[in-house]
């Protein structure tokens, strides 16, 4: 009798392991396809910024922008703490 429940127990064990195995696997189905996603978005950006030097140079001319804000930024910080 304790052996029939015993083995009852160990069945509802692994089917309770079932169960999270196939929600772990379907977690990690979901996150590789939003990685293959983000990995072919990549590639698309690569390809697409190699092939049109007007983007390159705009890519590069926010860059510069950007650096040169920030800079100004760092530069009226620096001036508010010394107020």
């Amino acid at each position: 009798m304790a052996e029939s429940e015993s083995q009852e127990g160990n069945y509802d064990n692994r089917g309770n392991k079932v169960e999270i195995f196939k929600t772990d696997m379907e977690e990690l189905t979901e996150k590789m396809e939003k990685q293959t996603v983000c990995a072919a978005q990549m590639a698309y950006d690569c390809v697409a910024i190699r092939t049109d030097p007007d983007l390159q140079n705009a890519m590069q001319h926010l860059k510069d922008v950007f650096l040169i804000c920030k800079e100004q930024m760092e530069k009226k910080w620096q001036d508010v703490l010394m107020e």
